[in-house]
């Protein structure tokens, strides 16, 4: 069973260590077996492609990296980073994320 973890998909997060310390970004994809995230404009690295169909010419691209989910915090609405917590939704028997600082629920 895959573990749940404090980001998903869409969250706008906060690197808090290692290089891009301080930046924030969109989380493009969640690979829960690595515990590893892919965030937009995070963690670039170059990567050199050999010529084919959908480059002719081939060449050095920049890709986004994989970031480990412990070097990030999810953004809440007052755009400071925070701790996220679980708490079931009072109209719906669903479990919701919530922001430790503010207390609203994360989207």
């Amino acid at each position: 069973m895959a573990t749940k973890l404090h980001i998903k998909k869409g969250d706008t997060v906060m690197v808090i260590a290692g290089d891009s310390k301080g930046q924030q970004g969109k989380v493009l994809e969640v690979e829960t077996d690595t515990m590893k995230a892919i965030v937009e404009g995070i963690n670039m690295v170059s990567k050199h492609t050999k010529p084919n169909a959908k480059s002719p010419h081939g060449g050095i691209i920049k890709k986004e990296a994989l970031v480990h989910i412990s070097n990030l915090m999810v953004i809440d609405t007052t755009g400071k980073p925070t701790r996220t917590g679980r708490r079931m939704d009072s109209k719906k028997d669903k479990s919701v994320r919530y922001s430790k600082k503010s207390g609203e629920v994360i989207k």
